[in-house]
């Protein structure tokens, strides 16, 4: 019984209970969920707990695109819930894994639905899609909801009226939801109640009127169904202390802290890195050259992406591929991937061109969130060339979602080459194109683009090398901060020199391991049991950066800034190497 509790979709929580900038307590099964709306609309029910000391989150600050505890001042992202920053924490960039429990939600006639562990989507309830029900004050009861749903089954007897019909359960709702309907004053009247479980012994009433209710009447008809839910709460909470039912309890959730304190909905695998089986639901033209995918979970939820997230896409040839998302902060029933077929293609894009076609089964990765949106900042400025336009367009999505300024710069051979034109359409003037510019005009634009800084702007770049090369440099020239300047590549080009032997310490390990010439810091590290988080493994995307505590990395990679090389203090060990005869590295 208990896991098909687990399974089963309930409401927890009414729309009218989340105002924008406010977090609200809800309760499943024992468990405790901090529930809140983001600016953009999308709704977050996260395990109720700060990760740093377990305070509750439903006492946090909603800032409108993060959740801020007010114990020490941790702060979760909108969505996927990873830790964006700790007070105190070198260079305030805590550990990508880092990531709060998230819960798939939906938000559904006038309620949030959640569960523990779907099995399957959310309830459409027919009879409410056309509907405008009327949300009726919720009721805790002290009572076991089994107990509390046989009371519903006689509700129009509280009411004083007569019965229509027996009252029924609502599919595919399940067990705990019923519709009721009544002849009151010649009327007939329906109601469907949903009964939440939020503890073994206790239990929320949702209920939503059916049919059309005069504005007139809207008064009297609440509070004639608040004093019948009153008198039903009052019956069930005196029969269960008289006459406790041990079998109409149900089993509280008792879901372990994970010591990774890195799980998201769909179970752990955004920590472990386990693949995620998807189906290409659609494959389309966006561009020429360039098709997009639309991935779909078989199963299970997707762990929610960060603007400017990429994923490692298994192809049916056996590569494995890193695109960007271009989802939305809404768009989360589905990933959406953009290829460009290369002419040099080493049998990726030409893969998804060619082989890979609508209903395709694949596997793609967690999301890597290492190209993130700046928190804050007054002025963000997005460069793109071409199918680096990728990232960028969920960026831009996000930010215009929460109201930010932004400006979009498209770089392209031609309007035919501009993909996803009807996204980059829906937000208006934000988005500037920029065709058939050769590289010294566009440099020239960079610069253009560039003059004007304020002390509060970003900027963002993804393209091919020589663009992004070049719109650092110009940033550079135009005074921004190395701090201000975020960019992406597509991969790393650039000559490897792997000659060099040296001996690497792991400071939490406490091992020493030698790294011969032609192998890498991680392939030696795993045959020690050693496991580095990996994606590209050319030094491009970020997701394997490790701290450096003693010696000098040879810096092979394209992802570090110029400022952070020359620190030292960390680098990208899938590519990189030592220009001292040992590394000791915080792992």
């Amino acid at each position: 019984m208990q896991q098909d509790l687990r399974a089963l979709w309930f409401p927890v929580a009414s729309s009218g209970d989340l105002p924008l900038r406010h977090v609200y307590q809800g309760q499943l099964l024992g468990l405790e969920f901090a529930v809140w709306r983001a600016d953009d609309g999308a709704v977050n029910v996260w395990e109720n707990r700060c990760l740093h000391r377990g305070v509750r989150l439903s006492i946090g600050l909603n800032l409108g695109s993060e959740l801020k505890c007010q114990y020490h001042g941790w702060r979760y992202a909108n969505g996927d819930a990873s830790c964006l920053y700790i007070p105190a924490h070198p260079a305030n960039a805590p550990a990508r894994t880092i990531r709060n429990r998230v819960y798939r939600s939906v938000e559904r006639y006038g309620l949030i639905w959640s569960a523990i562990e779907p099995l399957a989507e959310p309830p459409v309830i027919p009879e409410l899609e056309t509907a405008e029900p009327l949300a009726l004050r919720p009721m805790p009861v002290a009572a076991p909801a089994s107990r509390v749903v046989e009371a519903l089954r006689s509700y129009a007897a509280r009411l004083g009226a007569e019965a229509v019909e027996p009252a029924a359960e609502v599919p595919p709702a399940g067990a705990f939801a019923l519709r009721a309907s009544w002849r009151r004053d010649g009327e007939v009247e329906a109601a469907a109640f949903f009964v939440q479980p939020t503890a073994a012994r206790a239990c929320v009433i949702r209920g939503l009127l059916l049919g059309d209710v005069a504005e007139a009447e809207r008064v009297a008809t609440l509070k004639a169904h608040n004093a019948a839910l009153t008198a039903l709460r009052e019956e069930a909470e005196a029969a269960d202390a008289r006459e406790p039912d041990a079998a109409a309890a149900v089993e509280e959730a008792k879901i372990p802290l994970s010591p990774r304190v890195t799980t998201v909905a769909g179970g752990e695998r955004a920590a472990s890195g386990e693949a995620i089986r998807v189906r290409v639901a659609r494959k389309w033209r966006v561009a020429a050259d360039v098709v997009a995918l639309r991935l779909e979970p078989i199963s299970g939820a997707l762990p929610p992406p960060a603007p400017g997230a990429h994923v490692d896409l298994h192809l049916p040839n056996g590569l494995v591929r890193q695109y960007s998302l271009t989802n939305g902060p809404a768009e989360r029933d589905a990933y959406v991937v953009a290829v460009k077929r290369e002419p040099q293609s080493r049998g990726g894009s030409a893969a998804v061109h060619d082989a890979v076609r609508e209903g395709d089964l694949l596997a793609v990765s967690p999301p890597h969130d290492n190209f993130r949106l700046a928190r804050g900042g007054g002025r963000h400025v997005l460069l793109a060339g071409g199918i680096g336009v990728t990232p960028l367009l969920a960026m831009a999505k996000a930010l215009a979602a929460t109201g930010r300024s932004f400006e979009l710069h498209l770089f392209a051979r031609s309007e035919e080459h501009a993909p996803f034109a009807d996204d980059l359409g829906g937000l208006g003037a934000s988005v500037q194109m920029h065709t058939g510019l050769d590289p010294t005009a566009t440099g020239d634009c960079i610069s253009a683009i560039l003059a004007d800084r304020a002390d509060d702007a970003y900027v963002y770049v993804c393209g091919p090398a020589p663009m992004i090369e070049a719109a650092v440099a110009r940033a550079e020239q135009a005074g921004w901060p190395d701090s201000a300047v975020h960019f992406e590549h597509f991969g790393n080009a650039k000559a490897v020199d792997d000659s060099t032997a040296f001996e690497v310490a792991l400071a939490r390990s406490a091992i020493t391991v030698a790294i011969p010439a032609g192998r890498t810091i991680t392939d030696v590290l795993r045959e020690h049991g050693v496991s580095v988080p990996t994606s590209c493994e050319q030094g491009a995307c970020g997701t394997c950066i490790t701290t450096v505590l003693e010696g000098k990395p040879d810096h092979q990679d394209v992802f570090l800034s110029k400022a952070e090389r020359a620190s030292d203090a960390c680098m990208t060990p899938c590519i990189s190497r030592s220009l001292t005869p040992r590394l000791v590295l915080d792992l």
